[in-house]
């Protein structure tokens, strides 16, 4: 494969010939279209604006998949590199920039009680100072993107740390076992499992893995919103302070 340079951005242009790749730009864009599927019914199941953050994590994981089947087909030569730098940068703020944010911020506005709403606060400060950093390292730092054996990689120095990677885990499920809501903590225990399987199996291209991931998490999501249709919505009249 040949190296193409774009200012702040390199990639492999084109897919190793004879390569089995069994993550594509087909596997993302039908993954997108389940996912969709799923996100659609979620939203359906919302009865309070404060459950519906929370609720669109599965759409939001769909608009992520088919991204990156827009970063496949760059990869194999099939859209230009403006283009493909454009694909692979927003796939990358989702998934790195704005999922630390977005999850413990969903379950905040979630909860019922203020004391419940009071747990997450820490996380969502860590969530945000770390969406504020990747960000800055983002612009910093130039984006590597490669294909490594069938998956895609993304790599950026500024965010590539180990110190990082566990801040990042304890904002996206930290908020989630805090919950008073025994099917959060559940599903915490999943993503918490799911993330740490995902860095064993495949942590050189952990970025990329959000298939099975973004696909476990939706279902569960799904779920906990058809199980718990006869408990809500909750009552929602206490503020965080007072």
């Amino acid at each position: 494969m040949d190296n193409i340079e774009l200012g702040s951005f390199t990639y492999d242009a084109g897919i190793q010939e004879g390569e089995d790749v069994c993550f594509s730009a087909t596997a993302n864009f039908i993954g997108s279209g389940v996912l969709g599927a799923v996100g659609v019914v979620t939203l359906t199941q919302v009865k309070h604006k404060r459950e519906l953050l929370f609720a669109s994590l599965p759409t939001l994981f769909a608009i992520h998949q088919f991204i990156e089947g827009f970063v496949w087909l760059g990869l194999d030569g099939r859209l230009s590199p403006d283009l493909t730098h454009k694909m692979a940068a927003a796939f990358v703020l989702y998934a790195q920039g704005l999922l630390p944010f977005l999850i413990p911020l969903s379950v905040l506005l979630f909860e019922a009680d203020r004391n419940s709403r009071r747990r997450m606060l820490p996380f969502l400060a860590l969530g945000t100072g770390i969406t504020l950093y990747m960000l800055w390292a983002l612009i910093a730092y130039p984006l590597q993107v490669f294909v490594e054996h069938n998956s895609i990689v993304y790599i950026n120095d500024g965010t590539n740390n180990t110190v990082l990677a566990i801040l990042y885990v304890i904002a996206t499920c930290g908020s989630l076992f805090f919950s008073k809501e025994r099917d959060m903590v559940s599903f915490g225990a999943a993503n918490l499992i799911i993330l740490l399987i995902a860095m064993a199996i495949k942590r050189y291209a952990f970025t990329s893995v959000w298939c099975a991931y973004a696909a476990a998490a939706s279902i569960i999501i799904l779920a906990y919103f058809w199980r718990s249709k006869l408990r809500r919505p909750f009552r929602y009249g206490e503020v965080i302070w007072g």
